[in-house]
């Protein structure tokens, strides 16, 4: 099980509880190179990879973590101004469809009695 996820000093680190991993991190379906895992205990083991500068870009970055085809994990990193505007598009259609979905319930109370 994958716990206690960081991103520091642009490393990505999280902690692997169970049996010694055999894992491999993907960006856009490519294996990300230096990902090192080192025992911290029983069944306890830290990972790391550094994440290597040529992947930081404008956007949504995900990085899965696989064991062999099972996807047991990932992180995102999300930068740039353009994903601003993204996101508050995003909002303003969530918020519009909320909108909609309260005068439909008004109406039905209404219609129904309730």
């Amino acid at each position: 099980m994958l716990e206690g996820s960081r991103i520091a000093a642009g490393r990505w680190e999280a902690l692997w509880r169970g049996p010694e991993p055999a894992f491999k991190v993907l960006h856009l379906e490519r294996e990300v190179p230096g990902l090192s895992c080192a025992a911290l205990g029983e069944n306890l083991w830290q990972l790391s990879l550094p994440i290597p500068p040529g992947l930081l870009s404008d956007g949504v970055q995900t990085f899965v973590l696989r064991a062999g085809e099972d996807q047991v994990g990932h992180f995102t990193l999300i930068a740039g101004q353009p994903l601003e505007a993204d996101l508050r598009a995003e909002l303003d259609l969530l918020r519009a469809e909320l909108d909609l979905l309260k005068r439909a319930f008004r109406r039905h109370c209404v219609e129904s009695g309730a």
